[in-house]
């Protein structure tokens, strides 16, 4: 059952992701869709066709089609579902990638009637699998669809006044799926581009595909500093990405800044990780602003909810509603940031006018799958009375985990919904104030884990 997570499927290749498990899981999940046809993509890693033709069995065996996508990455994945081939338009689809995980790890991320398939949902899916026999072979029914080039040519159409920018831009694909579409679809425009790392590689022998280590933006800011005006790197799937200039390293809820400002009174729905300094500006700005739970699925329900047009994750992942379809997708957010330079704005000068805050990366704390949730919880209790060695509290939000703010800043304490840890983060208006914060927050989750 561990392989069952809040928002996908995950696990390693072989071990938990093998024949007996992949094909129950297709035939638990073709009765889950109401339509005939699933659509089916997969990213880079060397045994994810092989996982495809498992998951096939277990679809067709559950009286459903497959629409085979080939090689794409997760936005190509999610654009299918908008779009209609020979006559079809896809009831689900299924994307087949480890995203950033290690090599030997694969998963399944699933869309069903636009909408994610994610908590209980997969869980319950999961106690389904794990009762069941295996499915009788059936035949095979797969047809190809080439999602890659229709999804292309959107972006180039509705990006056709980037043609010929000067800007000097420089990506890193990781040896992720990005490779497949960047340049394509720079090329299309006419942009000066020089990319790392684009030949898709399911080992990643240059470095990890994740964009949220600075590790991994080495050799990619090299190449800034050298070459280019604007740098992108992206995650192993190009849901996720990292904008990088000369002075920033963009992050997520920076990013909705930026973008917010070429639209009017957006109603923007960030985690529970972004700066206190990107709601109170959003607000500042005639913007509605909405704090909800980190990770993907949550924020697309949360921006079907109040019909949002924007969301964003301190970690990269950016959900553009207003002139797009209300899921992440790191190439079309490239192309909205190449926007942003293509009309004038000067992405350094924007940050350098917001206040100024010190904030921490993530910072993990290592714990157990049975007691995480449980820390949190006593956590919550314990802020009920809360000791005297914290500073003082303005109020608490336990939307997910628990974030206090204080006088000067911010402490969340979170539990991971995919490892084993808790995931920390500070803010203040100065260095000695996160560290007060962090040191009296480190103290509350010592509290909570002793009293269990």
């Amino acid at each position: 059952m561990s392989i069952y997570r809040e928002y996908d499927i995950r696990g390693i290749f072989e071990k938990e992701l093998n024949e007996q498990s992949v094909v129950r899981i297709g035939y638990a999940l073709a009765s889950k869709i109401k339509g005939e046809f699933v659509a089916v993509g997969y990213d880079a890693r060397s045994h994810s066709p092989i996982l495809f033709e498992y998951l096939v069995q277990g679809l067709n065996a559950g009286g459903k089609k497959v629409l085979d996508m080939g090689l794409v990455p997760t936005p190509v994945n999610y654009f299918c579902n908008y779009n209609e081939f020979n006559g079809i338009t896809p009831s689900a689809s299924v994307m087949i990638t480890g995203s950033h995980n290690p090599s030997e790890y694969n998963g399944f991320k699933i869309t069903i009637d636009k909408a994610p398939f994610f908590g209980e949902q997969i869980y319950s899916l999961g106690r389904e699998c794990d009762a069941m026999p295996m499915p009788p072979k059936t035949l095979r029914e797969v047809s190809k669809i080439d999602a890659l080039t229709r999804y292309i040519d959107f972006l180039v159409k509705e990006f056709a006044h980037l043609k010929n920018m000067p800007t000097r831009i420089v990506y890193d694909c990781g040896n992720g799926v990005a490779g497949v579409v960047t340049e394509r679809i720079f090329s299309a425009l006419q942009l000066k581009t020089k990319g790392l790392y684009t030949d898709p590689d399911g080992t990643f022998p240059n470095h990890h595909p994740d964009p949220s280590d600075e590790h991994n933006l080495e050799d990619i800011k090299k190449l800034l500093s050298a070459e280019g005006d604007i740098a992108f790197a992206y995650d192993g799937d190009a849901d996720r990405i990292a904008v990088l200039t000369h002075k920033n390293n963009i992050k997520g809820d920076m990013m909705a800044l930026l973008y917010a400002m070429k639209m009017d009174k957006p109603t923007v729905v960030g985690e529970v990780k972004c700066s206190q300094v990107m709601y109170d500006e959003l607000e500042r700005r005639g913007a509605r602003a909405i704090m909800y739970k980190t990770g993907h699925s949550n924020l697309k329900v949360k921006m079907k909810e109040v019909n949002a047009d924007l969301a964003c994750e301190v970690s990269g992942h950016v959900f553009f509603k207003n002139r797009y379809f209300g899921y992440d997708d790191a190439i079309y957010a490239t192309l909205r940031m190449l926007e942003l330079v293509h009309d004038g704005i000067d992405l350094d000068a924007e940050l350098a006018k917001l206040p100024e805050v010190f904030s921490t990366e993530e910072i993990k704390v290592k714990t157990t799958e049975s007691e995480k949730f449980k820390i949190i919880n006593k956590v919550k209790e314990l802020l009920q009375n809360p000791p005297a060695s914290l500073p003082k509290i303005r109020n608490i939000i336990d939307v997910d985990g628990v974030r206090i703010n204080f006088e000067h800043g911010w402490g969340l304490v979170r539990a991971s919904n995919t490892t084993p840890v808790l995931v920390t983060r500070f803010e203040a208006t100065s260095k000695e104030e996160a560290k007060l914060y962090e040191s009296a927050i480190n103290d509350l989750i010592l509290q909570a884990k002793e009293s269990l």
